[in-house]
């Protein structure tokens, strides 16, 4: 695994548990990464601090994922996943955020639910390389009938990633989605602002 070697003194900001590594922070690079592809980051005298996902194109080079030193394995973002919707199970509205990205300690994911559908956002290249695994973990873990993404944000061009939309799984969702909130609300989560209404 490659280790991102920061210049001494810019380890502050992991221990304060900021999720992000700029450019400027890094003094090395012991290895070669390919885009989305886990990294370690550590201390100018080799300290662990942090793994996360790598991106050269991107001003935000890492995007911190834990701080422990521990593998970013298919169980490990699935059991993040598990967590995230677990703390949203009190949740009695039809329509809400269902994972909110470094909130949740999923940097870049951010999906909302529009009654029986799910609606997906991948902000960064390491999602943006998992997306479809993702999708179908989301449909076994809520039971909903389909994921769409709406993955057409500008901050993806800032990833080196163009705008993506479609179905990653299940069903393509009806248009519009009737959420029901005490009034009947119609949500386009085709054409409509964010992923279909403000839910943030």
């Amino acid at each position: 695994m490659t280790d991102i070697m920061l210049h001494k003194g810019r380890e502050k900001s992991v221990f304060r548990r900021h999720p992000w590594i700029f450019s400027g922070a890094i003094d090395r690079i012991n290895g070669d990464p390919q885009g989305g592809e886990i990294v370690t980051v550590r201390a100018h005298n080799g300290k662990f601090l942090a793994r996360g996902y790598w991106n050269s194109r991107s001003q935000i080079q890492v995007r911190l994922l834990t701080w422990d030193d521990e593998a970013i394995t298919p169980d490990w973002w699935h059991q993040k996943m598990v967590r995230a919707i677990q703390a949203r199970q009190h949740i009695t509205s039809t329509a809400y955020r269902l994972i909110n990205a470094e909130s949740d300690f999923l940097a870049g994911l951010i999906v909302d639910r529009y009654g029986d559908y799910l609606v997906l956002q991948a902000l960064t290249l390491g999602i943006d390389r998992i997306k479809h695994d993702l999708a179908k973990w989301l449909i076994d873990l809520t039971g909903a009938k389909g994921v769409y993404e709406r993955s057409d944000v500008d901050v993806r061009g800032k990833e080196g990633l163009k705008s993506s939309t479609g179905v990653l799984a299940g069903e393509a969702p009806p248009n519009p989605i009737i959420v029901d909130e005490g009034v009947q609300l119609a949500v386009d989560v085709y054409a409509g602002h964010k992923t279909g209404t403000y839910l943030d």
